[in-house]
């Protein structure tokens, strides 16, 4: 099975001059995780190391960048989970560390849990020796001066984030409502971005394995539900999606996304609906 890495950078509206740095921090992260691949790596370290690119970029609204709670604070979920498995590991309001995604599997390899959270959750990670950062560090002037303006027009400034699936199948993701994203070897991967209330309504990601388990292509299953979702509960979103034999597929019927997708030594990437640019990848 040739290699295959498919990420997104969250859906929504992306202002003009962040496009730019959306499309180059998720190529970044995909190359990276790609490399690993490349190198004889597991699907859980490529995508957990290729989320950690994404939580480290503050053009991104996870780890460095995150939305802001209510009150002006950070509070990050994370999830990863093995599709051979079906083992996964999550923690939500989680505070002060830098990289969720790394603390989330380790609940996954070091627990019998599926999720810890807040307080508990940290003192996991105390236990587990990972150090805390100056809350400071996670918070951009962009997310203190968004969250300013959804406060100032009494919108709810919490939003859902999430973001990688790979083969093995293996799907790790950023995000506020942690249910969203599935794995599962005999079936595919999917990892949604966007309104995590409507993902939720109509869980989302297990409704394109539904889809695709009756035979319908990543492409075609993805389209189908968040079709359906829209009819139903009008809600926008993204997702990107692999299948057991390495098709994938990246989505969205909100007005952008960025992602970006390698395989075979070729790299895709897009913002915009129906926009594929191609290129090969780099030898290094």
């Amino acid at each position: 099975m040739l290699p295959v890495i498919v990420a997104h950078g969250g859906a929504g509206y992306i202002l003009p001059d962040r496009e730019a740095s959306a499309i180059a921090g998720v190529r970044e992260a995909v190359l990276h995780g790609y490399s690993i691949l490349q190198r004889g790596g597991t699907a859980l370290d490529a995508v957990e190391e290729t989320v950690v690119l994404l939580e480290n970029n503050p053009k991104f609204n996870a780890g460095c960048g995150s939305v802001l709670n209510e009150l002006g604070e950070v509070e990050m979920d994370a999830i990863i989970m093995d599709g051979k498995t079906l083992n996964s590991g999550a923690v939500s309001a989680i505070r002060r560390i830098a990289n969720p995604i790394k603390l989330s599997r380790l609940v996954m390899e070091k627990t019998s849990h599926l999720c810890l959270t807040d307080q508990g959750a940290s003192r996991f990670a105390k236990e587990m020796g990972i150090p805390e950062v100056p809350e400071e560090s996670l918070i951009t002037e962009y997310s203190r001066m968004r969250w300013q303006k959804l406060k100032e027009s009494g919108l709810d400034p919490v939003e859902t984030q999430m973001y990688a699936a790979s083969f093995d199948l293996t799907c790790p993701v950023l995000l506020v409502n942690w249910c969203g994203a599935y794995a599962d070897n005999q079936v595919g991967a999917v990892s949604p971005t966007g309104h995590g209330e409507a993902i939720m309504k109509v869980t989302l990601s297990r409704l394109i394995l539904f889809h695709m388990e009756q035979g319908k292509s990543p492409k075609e299953a993805a389209d189908a539900a968040l079709g359906y979702m829209y009819e139903r509960v009008q809600g926008l979103a993204g997702v990107v999606v692999v299948d057991k034999t390495g098709d994938w597929s990246a989505r969205f019927n909100s007005r952008q996304m960025s992602w970006a997708a390698a395989k075979n030594n070729q790299l895709h990437y897009g913002i915009y609906k129906d926009q594929i640019n191609t290129e090969p990848i780099p030898k290094t």
